[in-house]
């Protein structure tokens, strides 16, 4: 099993802000929205470029180079050019610290 890694504290990330972390060699995005904890792969499916610099409108991601738009709540594409979603991963908050982990492999 994985462990889980720190990715800020509580309360530290805006509405639609997001911070990224690296979870055994993995980029995660970790988005905070409408006070809830999304985490995604910060790696567009067209091309493979970071996601997280992107805009946040809604619950919708942008990507900053192609314009492809993922849902960060449940990694779907949800736009051209990118037709597969993103991986996403679980978050939880635990004594006053949000992290992630990556549990594809457990």
């Amino acid at each position: 099993m994985t462990d889980w890694t720190k990715v800020c504290d509580d309360g530290e990330l805006k509405d639609g802000q997001c911070r990224i972390v690296d979870v055994d060699d993995t980029m995660i995005a970790v988005f905070y929205k409408d006070g809830e904890y999304h985490a995604i792969q910060d790696m567009c499916t067209h091309d493979g470029g970071e996601l997280a610099s992107g805009d946040v409108e809604g619950n919708e991601v942008i990507c900053p180079r192609h314009g492809a738009r993922f849902c960060i709540k449940n990694g779907k594409a949800l736009s051209a050019p990118a037709y597969e979603d993103v991986e996403t991963f679980p978050t939880r908050v635990e004594n006053g610290t949000v992290e992630v982990r990556d549990d594809r492999f457990d």
